[in-house]
């Protein structure tokens, strides 16, 4: 689990094809403090397991479901990426809740400063719009946000120069795209709504099933 508060950019030293996936080797510094092999790490704001540590580097597979579903398909050597390792259980809890599950990827339509303050606009597809509500919370590349506002087909996001300055959301430009993880609560809110026990045809019929006390064979 992690909380979209992002602790570095690192960057894309190389992407080499590996038996249908690709691995990503990342150069950073404040991450590899304690990363170790089989450690969660979230690279744009997807979970991605290390599989290797080394010198200021460490390595990511990355699987073609992951490639087609976000945009580290699109990733090129010397960009910069996000970086979080996942929570620690004596962490502060700061951001909101992020699993690193990418559901889709945005594209920016419009970047605006007004008062000292940047807004950007993001398209989404309506599949992933209703589980947005202004005040809400969404990540994007990894970061934890707070949705301004929303219109039929887009998200506004407000940014303070402090995320600008220490994450990759500084540096798009309008047509780039970003990964986006919406609020798990809301979907687990949604699956609750609609799954009805008396739809399921295929609940066993517990009542049939034997009971064995002590001592019983």
């Amino acid at each position: 689990m992690f909380t979209g508060i992002i602790e570095e950019m690192g960057t894309v030293v190389s992407r080499t094809p590996s038996d249908g996936q690709e691995d990503l080797v990342i150069g950073a510094s404040e991450v590899l403090s304690d990363l170790k092999v089989g450690h969660s790490i979230a690279v744009n704001g997807v979970c991605l397991t290390a599989v290797a540590v080394a010198g200021q580097n460490f390595t990511v597979q990355v699987i073609p479901e992951t490639l087609d579903r976000t945009s580290l398909g699109n990733v090129t050597t010397g960009e910069k990426v996000n970086l979080e390792r996942a929570l620690s259980p004596m962490d502060r809890f700061h951001g909101h809740v992020v699993q690193g599950h990418v559901e889709t990827v945005g594209v920016i339509s419009q970047i605006t400063k007004s008062r000292g303050e940047f807004r950007m606009t993001v398209m989404l597809d309506h599949e992933w719009l209703r589980y947005c509500i202004p005040k809400g919370s969404v990540t994007l590349n990894g970061v934890s946000l707070t949705i301004a506002d929303i219109s039929a087909n887009d998200i506004i996001v407000a940014l303070i120069p402090h995320t600008l300055e220490i994450t990759n959301l500084g540096l798009k430009e309008m047509g780039d795209q970003v990964n986006v993880e919406t609020d798990i609560f809301a979907r687990y809110f949604e699956r609750f709504l609609e799954y009805d026990l008396d739809d399921d045809p295929q609940l066993p019929d517990v009542s049939r099933v034997p009971r064995w006390g002590v001592g019983e064979s």
